[in-house]
């Protein structure tokens, strides 16, 4: 029997997972499948927006992994720091997969960057995720404006939570307390800002057209400030998505608002320079931007301040360093070849990558399969040499002897449960629970 335990519950390591049960090349391969939190699905629990229910639907795809016979999952298991360095766990398991993705957000590298009333991104969705980890518990949605730097997905998937009317969100999974907030937000204009132009915005055609299908706010888009990208005019020879968005984009800019009771600025070519105020964040001093004629663009020493009390910073993600793996510092991922770890340069037996800790944070959540199944190829390459390496027998006893806790498949059943009964008495549909205590008090049985 070939023991693999795969490190992160998200798609690329479900995916991992998947492809190493269903291969036939070694035919007896078993999957401890461990994750840090409590609860499976990586970020399609706690990164997708509530509204995207059909997204949230690969939760049924995942769990069908999950409860594969020759798979386990194993939550509330931090791997790392002691006791489960990596190299522990090579004495646990054959091979080990790790998908961790990129736990930590880019930086503006700006002044006035830590001024209350400026987020990263992921604090706000953080927050209306539910995430245990969730370190902000308000925002300042008493004010009328917010600045949403970015023009990503995730840029996309803040301001349309922002624009949206709460009683929409109410059939979602939304946390309670996250769902007042918003019955009381105030926010009205959500400027989304971006450096560069519109044929360079890196938010997906689907996802743009969202925002148009709002029925309480109306997008306005500056026809000006489309027609500074050399694409405008003619985006035919631009890839598809990027074409697509440029048409939807060009089509909102002739639209005449509906004076609906939100409004939400898509603006492009301005590069933020600083976040202004004293005690705390009152606008944001942007720099217009130009093309450079290189594919990049050029600063033209003329500002613009957008008002705003509320700035989520949306520039991108970086992984981070796990304990005892080694980092390439400048990519932000493990150094690998094919999934295979590298330390000095050589191939580590048995460890292996997963996902954006493997490529960087690219892609799309179906770019994980592919991904996955290359570093499980390149780990059944190896598994007749990983299979003569002496293992633990019975890797979660070990796990127990060494002083983890881990939530069973079991457990995360009575989450999913507790989270139902307090929908029902929420008079909603499923509630996340938000908080370490209670997820774990749920999964052990106890009230």
């Amino acid at each position: 029997m070939l023991r693999v335990a795969v490190i992160g519950s998200g798609p690329s390591g479900v995916y991992a997972a998947q492809a190493l049960v269903q291969q036939q090349a070694v035919p007896e391969v078993s999957v401890d499948v461990l994750d840090r939190l409590p609860c499976p699905y990586g970020l399609v629990r706690y990164g997708v927006a509530p509204d995207h229910e059909k997204i949230k639907s690969l939760q049924n795809t995942l769990r069908a992994v999950l409860e594969h016979p020759r798979v386990s999952f194993l939550g509330n298991v931090q791997v790392g720091p002691p006791p489960l360095v990596p190299e522990r766990l090579l004495g646990l398991y054959h091979a080990v997969v790790y998908c961790v993705g990129a736990a930590t957000d880019r930086r503006l590298g700006v002044p006035g960057e830590e001024l209350p009333g400026s987020f990263s991104a992921t604090d706000f969705v953080s927050w209306y995720s539910a995430h245990p980890d969730a370190t902000v518990d308000s925002f300042a949605l008493g004010a009328d404006s917010a600045v949403v730097i970015g023009v990503g997905n995730v840029a996309v998937d803040v301001a349309r939570v922002l624009a949206r009317g709460a009683e929409e969100l109410r059939p979602t999974d939304v946390p309670h307390a996250a769902l007042g907030a918003l019955y009381e937000s105030r926010v009205s204009d959500i400027h989304m800002v971006g450096r560069r132009g519109p044929s360079q915005a890196k938010f997906t055609t689907k996802e743009l057209r969202e925002l148009g299908a709002l029925t309480g706010a109306d997008v306005l888009v500056r026809p000006e400030e489309l027609a500074l990208d050399p694409a405008y005019v003619d985006p035919s020879g631009l890839p598809g998505i990027n074409r697509r968005n440029v048409e939807v984009l060009r089509d909102w800019a002739r639209r005449a608002p509906m004076g609906r009771p939100r409004r939400i600025h898509l603006r492009f070519f301005l590069k933020p320079v600083a976040l202004l105020g004293e005690g705390a964040v009152r606008a944001v001093r942007f720099e217009r931007t130009a093309p450079d004629g290189r594919g990049g663009v050029a600063g033209t020493g003329v500002f613009e301040d957008i008002e705003a009390p509320l700035v989520l910073r949306s520039v991108g993600y970086r992984g981070v360093p796990l304990p005892g793996l080694p980092f390439d510092e400048e990519r932000g991922t493990v150094p690998n070849v094919a999934g295979r770890v590298l330390r000095g340069g050589e191939p580590s037996p048995g460890e292996y990558v997963a996902g954006w800790i493997k490529r960087g944070p690219t892609g799309v959540i179906g770019t994980n399969r592919p991904c996955a199944k290359e570093t499980v190829a390149s780990l059944l390459a190896d598994a007749d040499a990983l299979a003569a390496r002496p293992v633990a027998r019975d890797p979660l006893r070990a796990l127990r002897e060494a002083g983890v806790e881990p939530v069973e498949w079991t457990g995360w059943l009575r989450i999913e449960a507790a989270e139902a009964a307090l929908g029902e008495a929420l008079g909603r549909t499923k509630v996340k629970i938000p908080d370490w205590t209670g997820l774990l008090g749920a999964a052990r049985g106890r009230e």
